[in-house]
């Protein structure tokens, strides 16, 4: 299917999964007059599987581990329900949270699934991940130049603050950490992470919901790469749209390092290609009716991951032609979309071999 899609900044062609010239015949036309084109949005952490339950909890909370046992005391029979969703399904509610807040690539920080190798709708990136220093079962040696990520002092407690110095004995704290939350970091910690060259991935509404704050604006400012990530709907108020908004209230980091974070500062960290709209690119693209900081899933129009049309507003639906037979209508919320769930074939999206996750299921 060739796919050519006409906004009011631009105009691309998308084939084979990849953008190609405007030039030539075209299988569909969608035009959308007041649509900005982006590259998909990368998320830096998310448990895809657990966004089926909505906010667990009663905080605030010492810690994330604190967290854990509460939920599973006071909300076994949720949990145990929750459970029996079949996994897949499990998966892709995470999955179309992404995609229908324009998120084309995603980190699910748990073990890999095989559902993630059979014609899954977006990408998920195989990096190596711990759940954390108390819940993995062991932690992997040092692999240099391999991302590892891993839930770190995530919690206000004395504990959490010492997490760092127990996880850089261990020989962790190097430029290939992803220090995923990072509320409690004390400033010897903040030293730490900074000299090492470590990431941060920032999750700043589920880390209010549980603590009442996130990650110290000193650990945040400028010299240390920032991600974001949604976290999944146990303690998040949404999707990555919705951390984008509030970390641009915090205004804890400027705005062109917040979209680094969810670009080209999570692709280099991750170890994938540059987000790109040029020619030959992966096509992984979204439409936009408000700029990145405003926007939330009413505004996007379009989104095609791998070059696959993924979600579409109802109205652009006439122009899919024969595409349009793929889909369905649904509502999410109060937003209405067309989503396409065919299975994608895509020989790239099992290019890599996923590598062992330490990750501990808190929930499933």
């Amino acid at each position: 299917m060739r796919l050519l899609i006409e906004t009011r900044d631009g105009a691309l062609g998308i084939a084979k999964g990849c953008v190609v010239p405007t030039s030539g015949r075209f299988d569909a036309t969608i035009r959308v007059r007041d649509g900005v084109l982006l590259p998909g949005l990368i998320n830096a952490h998310d448990h895809l599987h657990r966004n089926h339950y909505g906010r667990l909890g009663h905080p605030p909370y010492e810690d994330a581990y604190e967290w854990g046992r509460d939920i599973h005391h006071r909300f076994a029979e949720t949990i145990a329900i929750g459970r029996m969703l079949p996994r897949r399904e499990a998966l892709l509610r995470g999955a179309w949270k992404n995609l229908r807040a324009g998120v084309t690539t995603v980190v699910h920080h748990d073990a890999w699934e095989d559902a993630f190798d059979d014609g899954f709708p977006l990408r998920v990136v195989p990096i190596e991940t711990a759940h954390s220093l108390r819940l993995a079962p062991e932690l992997p040696a040092p692999n240099p130049g391999r991302p590892f990520a891993i839930h770190l002092a995530e919690g206000v407690s004395s504990a959490a603050a010492e997490e760092v110095r127990e996880l850089d004995a261990r020989g962790l704290v190097t430029r290939d950490l992803l220090a995923v939350h990072a509320v409690g970091v004390d400033a010897r910690g903040i030293q730490r992470l900074r000299a090492a060259g470590a990431a941060v991935v920032w999750c700043p509404s589920s880390n209010r919901f549980l603590f009442g704050h996130t990650a110290p604006a000193e650990l945040l400012a400028p010299g240390v790469d920032v991600l974001l990530g949604s976290d999944s709907l146990l303690t998040a108020d949404g999707s990555l749209l919705r951390e984008l908004r509030v970390a641009r209230d915090l205004g804890l980091v400027s705005h062109t390092r917040l979209c680094d974070a969810v670009g080209a500062t999570a692709a280099r960290r991750l170890g994938v290609e540059p987000p790109s709209l040029d020619l030959g690119a992966r096509a992984d693209v979204i439409v936009l009716r408000r700029p990145l900081l405003e926007a939330t899933e009413a505004d996007v129009a379009l989104v095609v991951a791998h070059g696959v049309l993924r979600v579409a507003d109802p109205a652009l639906v006439p122009a899919l032609g024969a595409l349009a037979a793929g889909g369905r209508v649904e509502i999410a919320g109060d937003v209405t979309r067309w989503i396409c769930d065919q299975p994608s074939r895509a020989a790239s999206d099992r290019e890599r071999r996923a590598p062992p996750s330490l990750s501990n299921r808190m929930a499933r």
